[in-house]
């Protein structure tokens, strides 16, 4: 994975710089949320691998399945793609342009599991402290486990805070048998 990575990083750099020099992030987010979606699917990804295509039609193929979703701009990011052989890795492309834009917007999405499900108010200042604390703005996505006996698991990037009691049994478990 680190290889995919390493490969779409320039291609995701290239395509947020010109996004944000022209001031239209949140639609090239939206164009590549969209095109990394359809290049996912297994039948298509089969076309777009079939040496008997050419990189014109590979990029025309995946720029008529996507429609009027891209613009002009995004249609020959996705011809350079096409030219590079470089196709399969949209959805690296679109997750690191995705991270990049939320680096620039300061912003951060955390994953709340808990045991029971969280009220709206428990839930805003969970929201506040966490961006105090990351400084950035915070969209809160809770969900639920049962498994969990109390507590929460909150997951920001890559930052795993285990506010779980099964956690900190596990803590302790493991302290006592060391």
């Amino acid at each position: 994975m680190a290889e995919l990575s390493t490969l779409a990083r320039p291609y995701a750099r290239a395509a947020f710089e010109y996004a944000r020099d022209s001031k239209q992030l949140s639609q090239w987010a939206e164009q590549l949320a969209t095109v990394a979606a359809v290049a996912s699917d297994k039948d298509l990804e089969a076309a777009l691998n079939d040496p008997s295509l050419t990189a014109e039609q590979q990029a025309k193929m995946l720029s008529d399945v996507c429609g009027d979703a891209l613009d002009a701009q995004a249609r020959n990011f996705i011809s350079v793609l096409a030219a590079n052989k470089r196709l399969a890795l949209l959805p690296q492309i679109y997750t690191l342009f995705a991270q990049y834009k939320a680096n620039q917007e300061k912003t951060v999405d955390v994953e709340v599991v808990s045991a029971f499900d969280l009220a709206g108010e428990a839930r805003d200042k969970l929201a506040a402290v966490l961006g105090k604390k990351l400084e950035r703005e915070v969209e809160v996505r809770t969900t639920t486990d049962s498994n969990l006996l109390g507590g929460v698991l909150i997951r920001a990037g890559d930052l795993v805070i285990d506010g779980s009691i099964r956690g900190r049994l596990n803590k302790l478990s493991a302290a006592m048998n060391s």
